[in-house]
């Protein structure tokens, strides 16, 4: 038996759920980091959603050559909806797992690439720390020059491009929720329940994204209007948003980019956009980010 099998027969089994849509160019690779890991999952399951160019195919000769692996097909919607058709995505591959017996889920996009060691290293460090809840490493986007760029995300959030979670937690905090910003609601949910989460910065858990966050529909533009609104659905206090953009203005799209957050975020605010209805959820999240601010003398006495 080797050394992978070893482990996946002891507490090291993870499956991934992988929604993927018009993802030729990037999907073979992502497969391929897959096929090499040093404890290789359970169980992968590709969603494609609708896809009209060749990644159901693709996905289905990958298929033929791994038995961990199989693919669900979904019909064509007419758009990529990034958010709530993201994980409508992820939970119709959800409910198609085979496996039952696992300890760790992810939720992984089909543009990404990272080393074969990624998932050992991971669960090592959640089996280092019975309370970490999900974890991931830090995400990089490739420049024109063959530099990498880091994707700025705080240390206690998961990146959503390789979201892995304790399936104890995962189950704790309700899985994902079917909105824009789901990646956030969830570490926060998880920090109330006693979990905690993190991304770290390690080059052996390195995660490669092909993409540029929050271009994959539309423009980075509309993405960027997009990741506001997110912020006002999911409860953001005003000042901390208007903070988030200031610091979003050093990334591509420089300067405006950081504006877009901001005006998607009045926008959704003036027209009176849904929140997310967990008023106990929003008024942690609002301590929680005015205290990140040093202005926790703003909050409420309790």
């Amino acid at each position: 038996m080797s050394e992978a099998e070893q482990h996946t027969q002891t507490g090291r089994r993870y499956v991934l759920i992988m929604p993927t849509r018009d993802e030729q160019d990037y999907l073979g690779e992502t497969l391929e980091c897959i096929a090499a890991q040093t404890v290789p999952p359970a169980e992968c399951v590709v969603v494609d959603d609708g896809s009209s160019d060749r990644t159901g195919e693709l996905a289905e000769a990958e298929a033929s050559r791994h038995p961990w692996l199989h693919v669900v097909h979904l019909p064509d919607r007419g758009e990529r909806r990034v958010g709530p058709g993201v994980i409508e995505a992820f939970y119709a591959g959800y409910e198609a797992l085979r496996a039952d017996d696992y300890e760790y889920i992810c939720k992984l996009d089909g543009d990404v690439t990272f080393p074969p060691n990624y998932f050992e290293n991971i669960m090592k460090r959640m089996e280092e720390d019975p309370k970490l809840g999900g974890a991931s490493g830090k995400v990089f986007n490739p420049a024109g020059d063959g530099t990498l760029i880091e994707e700025h995300i705080i240390d206690e959030m998961i990146a959503g491009q390789v979201n892995f979670w304790r399936r104890q937690c995962w189950q704790d905090i309700g899985g994902f929720v079917r909105e824009v910003m789901w990646d956030g609601i969830n570490f926060h949910r998880a920090r109330m329940l006693g979990w905690h989460t993190r991304s770290f910065r390690d080059d052996r858990i390195r995660i490669i994204h092909h993409r540029l966050m929050g271009s994959s529909q539309s423009s980075i533009y509309h993405g960027r209007l997009r990741w506001g609104r997110g912020q006002w659905f999911m409860g953001t206090h005003p000042l901390y948003i208007i903070a988030s953009g200031v610091f979003r203005m050093r990334e591509r799209p420089y300067v405006i980019g950081g504006l877009l957050i901001i005006v998607g975020y009045i926008m959704a605010w003036l027209k009176g956009v849904e929140r997310y209805g967990d008023l106990e959820f929003r008024q942690a999240l609002h301590r929680w980010q005015l205290k990140r601010l040093r202005l926790a003398w703003l909050l409420p006495r309790q």
